[in-house]
């Protein structure tokens, strides 16, 4: 019996996924028509879906959430005034929309995007909206995010808009509204590209028979049009931060496009030209697509108070010589009054009406407007006339005016009449629903859809998909990520086989190559960072598994030994009374921190191998005993140390941040290897410390066969200090960082070394001419001192 039929067998009996799915009264659903039926373009998915029964189904879709696991996938989420990361919130059913029903979306969308494109440029320009009554005066001059500064400039580009995000709903006559535009900074492509990943993991077999149309076309189509407009080909993309709620799509979309993800710091501007810090100095840049809201990217002449930005970036753009996606001051577009201009707008402008019409609005600044408001105030939702979100998530200033208590109502209701302007009143939306996986069967929630329209060198294209945002409950202010919704893959299906469309050059496409030097400084610091945190955290293992395994032996904590031992690593923060101590788990912490400061160039499996180590980690903390148990801990994190040593040494392209990562690694290592020499070959050491120093060293096997008759104490210092073969000693380390700096931009130029790698040839030339019994304590503590040094000069050189 093949597959198929086994599923069909399986289903005899079993109840369909959509037996119990019950409609909400006077609610259009997605998937279930008004007569009751599945609409033709879902019924193939829920065919296949009950066909492979609920204990496969729950498989597949935990496999989706394993890989976002995987991957890392999150979005931070604000409990308070610090976000915590959350793993990103799948709803395993996509959402299905027809072809034919795509187009509509596509046209509307297009002509709601040139039409947002005229009315920015006129804010910024000629300003004939509001001298002919179009506009309001007051929604633009009293509107933080009309940017004064800005009046005037014209985009190098030519255009005010490269990236819009549209917010849509399924009204009660079947037909889309707009529920919101955005054009500050959209956020979710890159969860939506994440989305679709997922969901083909889960439901590959039925995705290629559905034809579902690819969203690859989309990307490429954007990205060739930012490099188009990059007059030194350099594009980046400006990130708040790593503590930005949406960090992880910055990064995932710099990598997937291979863009430079950059931070405020890591630009400088020059003579109106905005240059990137990198380890081969300032290099220009003329495309920036912009994450960040506007008014925190230039503390100069915006947000005095912004420490993300660069001050001098809004001069570069008055001079042309940046191009910015989109252009500072659209994030006015948002502004939820202009929804209720839009068609008049439409009108006035195209001589045409919205394809796609807004929800209904009212500004109550006009008098007519504002008292049509009071009169239906039970029914309205009510809120600020500059806010810029939905209002059916904004629980903040957005209420329902029936649902307020008399005396809130009679308050609300006298500011409408003493202060319209600030106000706008909408009707109440009542969203469509879409089916959401619970528990074995499928159940309605309310549903927005977002979709991604992208300026190309043929003009407007829309992303044949987004992703759906489905609320937690049926309260429809549910949908928003921060209050429990989960977000749905998008499957615009045809009737016919689909283009299959990829990111990879096509034939005869020009081969463009990055430079070696165009790494960021703060990106090759991070990288520096995450080595030597790495190498830490091995070297503490170690000495933990060392002191551990003693422990286990003697069960005597007054042993030599094991004091000298615990007073060691309490000089370097670590208490080995603790199984699994704080200050090893801070030190893997901050790897991790390192890591995520540049999630675009490190690979996901870096990154798994990286955040399994902390979980690990912090599972053993919970439960691992002293002695044997802890032993047994300590040499598990340490193979999940090695496999990420390994992953990264193997896959990793030796380009300058594989340099500036090693580098990292061969100064921690050559500093603990140094200063564990000093400690055990001491005068006084312990009886035992010799044999504990090669454990630590990884270099017991070595010495036995190296060294047929002990010389003492020098053999020890011969083979992990001055051995130029041995992986672990520290001539070995200086040799490597040596050979590193030398290829490094400016580590050798015209024939003359820069300072950094002609202190570690110095320190090389020192050891190669050096004997054991020359090596006094003093001095290996000293050389510990001066690798040490050398990271100050790599600093001084590349990071500062």
């Amino acid at each position: 019996m093949d597959k198929r039929n086994q599923r069909q067998a399986r289903k005899r009996g079993a109840p369909s996924l959509v037996a119990d799915y019950k409609l909400l009264p006077g609610v259009p659903d997605e998937m279930i028509d008004a007569a009751g039926q599945i609409r033709p373009s879902w019924a193939p998915l829920i065919s296949a879906l009950d066909e492979l029964g609920h204990e496969e189904l729950a498989g597949r879709f935990e496999r989706a959430d394993q890989y976002l696991r995987d991957a890392g996938v999150y979005y931070r989420k604000y409990d308070g005034a610090e976000g915590k990361e959350r793993a990103w919130p799948l709803a395993h059913v996509p959402l299905i929309l027809d072809e034919s029903e795509w187009l509509t979306i596509t046209h509307g969308l297009t002509q709601r995007a040139e039409l947002l494109e005229t009315i920015v440029a006129d804010i910024y320009g000629s300003n004939l909206l509001v001298q002919r009554g179009l506009l309001p005066p007051e929604l633009v001059a009293r509107n933080d995010e009309f940017l004064r500064p800005m009046v005037g400039v014209r985009p190098a580009s030519g255009h005010f808009l490269h990236f819009c995000a549209f917010e849509l709903g399924r009204g009660p006559d079947g037909g889309w509204w707009v529920l919101g535009d955005r054009t500050q900074a959209p956020s979710g492509a890159g969860f939506a590209v994440e989305n679709r990943v997922a969901t083909t993991r889960a439901l590959s077999d039925i995705y290629g028979e559905m034809h579902v149309h690819r969203l690859a076309g989309f990307f490429r189509g954007f990205r060739d049009a930012l490099t188009g407009i990059a007059t030194d080909g350099r594009v980046g993309i400006l990130t708040p931060g790593q503590h930005n709620e949406t960090y992880f799509e910055h990064a995932y979309i710099a990598r997937y496009l291979g863009f430079t993800l950059l931070e405020g710091e890591d630009l400088v501007v020059d003579n109106s030209q905005v240059m990137v810090r990198t380890v081969s100095g300032l290099q220009p840049i003329s495309v920036l697509w912009r994450r960040m809201d506007a008014s925190f990217v230039d503390p100069l002449e915006l947000r005095y108070d912004s420490h993300i930005g660069t001050p001098g970036l809004t001069e570069a753009l008055r001079q042309g010589t940046i191009s910015m996606v989109n252009a500072l001051g659209t994030g006015i577009l948002e502004t939820r009054a202009f929804s209720a201009f839009m068609p008049n707008l439409c009108r006035a402008l195209t001589g045409r009406e919205l394809e796609l019409p807004s929800i209904a609005t009212w500004w109550c600044g006009g008098a007519a407007e504002r008292q049509h408001v009071i009169d239906k105030f039970d029914t309205m939702m009510v809120g600020s006339a500059f806010a810029t979100g939905l209002a059916i998530e904004d629980q903040r200033g957005t209420v329902v005016g029936g649902a307020l208590p008399e005396a809130e109502r009679q308050a609300l209701r006298a500011r409408l009449e003493a202060e319209g302007g600030k106000f706008v009143g909408q009707e109440q939306v009542q969203l469509s629903t879409a089916p959401v996986y619970v528990g074995g069967k499928l159940e309605p929630r309310p549903m927005t859809l977002r979709v991604y329209a992208a300026r190309t060198r043929d003009g407007w294209t829309v992303m044949p998909g987004g992703f759906a945002r489905v609320g937690s409950t049926q309260d429809s202010t549910a949908i928003a990520m921060q209050r429990g919704g989960q977000a749905a893959d998008v499957w615009v299906v045809s009737k016919a086989p689909v283009e299959r469309v990829t990111l990879l050059p096509t034939e005869g496409e020009k081969l463009v190559r990055m430079s070696s030097g165009s790494l960021p400084s703060r990106a090759a610091d991070n990288l520096i960072w995450l080595g030597r945190y790495a190498e830490r955290c091995e070297a503490m293992v170690r000495i933990l598994r060392a002191y551990n395994a003693r422990l286990a032996e003697i069960s005597n904590t007054d042993q030599a030994i094991l004091k000298d031992t615990r007073a060691y690593l309490d000089g370097i923060g670590v208490d080995a009374e603790v199984p699994l101590p704080p200050g090893l788990l801070a030190a893997i912490d901050s790897a991790v921190h390192s890591a995520s400061q540049i999630r675009d160039r490190f690979s996901p499996d870096g990154w798994l191998a990286l955040t399994d180590l902390r979980k690990t980690a912090r599972s053993f903390s919970q439960r691992v005993l002293p002695g044997d148990d802890a032993t047994r801990a300590m040499t598990v994190l340490l193979r999940k140390l090695a496999g990420f040593s390994g992953l990264v040494h193997e896959n990793m392209y030796r380009f300058a941040g594989w340099r500036f990562l090693e580098i990292g690694r061969r100064l921690e290592r050559g500093i603990q290897i140094a200063h564990s020499v000093a400690w055990c070959t001491r005068k006084g050491a312990p009886e035992g410390a010799l044999d504990l120093l090669l454990e630590v060293g990884d270099s017991v096997m070595t010495h036995r066969r190296r060294y047929a008759v002990s010389a003492g104490v020098n053999s020890y210092v011969d083979l992990l200090v001055l051995d130029p073969l041995n992986p672990r000693s520290v001539r070995f380390q200086i040799a490597e960082l040596y050979q590193q700096l030398e290829q490094l931009p400016g580590g050798l130029e015209d024939g003359h070394l820069s300072m950094a790698a002609k202190a570690a040839l110095t320190l090389d030339t020192e050891l190669r001419v050096t004997e054991p019994e020359d090596m006094t304590t003093s001095k290996i503590n000293r050389l510990g001192i001066e690798i040490g040094n050398l990271a100050g000069l790599i600093a001084d050189a590349y990071f500062v």
